[in-house]
């Protein structure tokens, strides 16, 4: 088990000048030139877990009640819970460190390499989802993070308003099925060419984590 090695999918035209190794995958810290943003960050290492169970609403990932409300979503502790449909939500781990290993309880599948995980962070990230996609991430009455599910540069995706400001800065995270993850990142990239998105590393996305708990602002 020594020389395990777990890839991400994802590809940039620029390397990591930072990195290291976690639970077998190498992460990107930073890019070099990340600028002021934004920023796509390749969170494929992320942990994920899909949970099944008809009484849904009993069960407590990682400490969390699962939301009752399709679409509504839980953030605790750098833990994100999803509730997608009656029987089903999405669990992902967002800390820096390695999250723990499946559960002992029945329901858990772990979804981590068969997807692509991918942050769209800072200005103008918004204006950039518009273009790929016809779902509403500024919803009024929707208050972050929450839950769209439906078709992204046309592909079906799992999507999560995370936070969002009335300038327009925030963060857009979203999971796909792994095969489309340089299309993904390509058109991702062409609809923010015109606002300088750039690749960034895993720093800059737990700056975004730090302004969300209040411990430093979004930069």
């Amino acid at each position: 088990m020594g020389d395990l090695k777990r890839q991400s999918p994802v590809r940039f035209a620029s390397r990591p000048i930072s990195t290291e190794v976690r639970d077998h995958w190498v992460v990107a810290l930073a890019y070099p030139d990340e600028g002021p943003g934004p920023w796509l960050v390749d969170l494929s290492h992320k942990t994920r877990w899909d949970l099944q169970d008809g009484a849904l609403d009993d069960r407590t990932p990682a400490g969390l009640a699962v939301p009752s409300r399709p679409g509504d979503c839980r953030l605790q502790d750098r833990v994100l819970v999803n509730r997608m449909n009656r029987t089903q939500a999405a669990v992902w781990h967002l800390k820096h460190e390695d999250a723990p290993g499946l559960p002992a309880e029945p329901g858990y599948t772990e979804v981590s390499e068969a997807t692509v995980f991918l942050g769209l962070l800072g200005p103008k990230i918004f204006t950039i989802a518009e273009k790929l996609s016809a779902l509403d991430f500024m919803d009024p009455k929707r208050t972050p993070p929450f839950l769209l599910q439906g078709p992204f540069s046309h592909v079906p995706c799992q999507l999560v308003t995370l936070t969002r400001n009335a300038d327009g800065t925030g963060a857009l995270l979203f999971a796909c099925s792994r095969g489309y993850a340089q299309d993904m990142v390509a058109a991702v990239s062409a609809a923010g060419s015109e606002f300088g998105l750039r690749p960034a590393g895993e720093t800059a996305f737990q700056r975004c984590l730090d302004a969300l708990s209040g411990t430093s602002p979004v930069s």
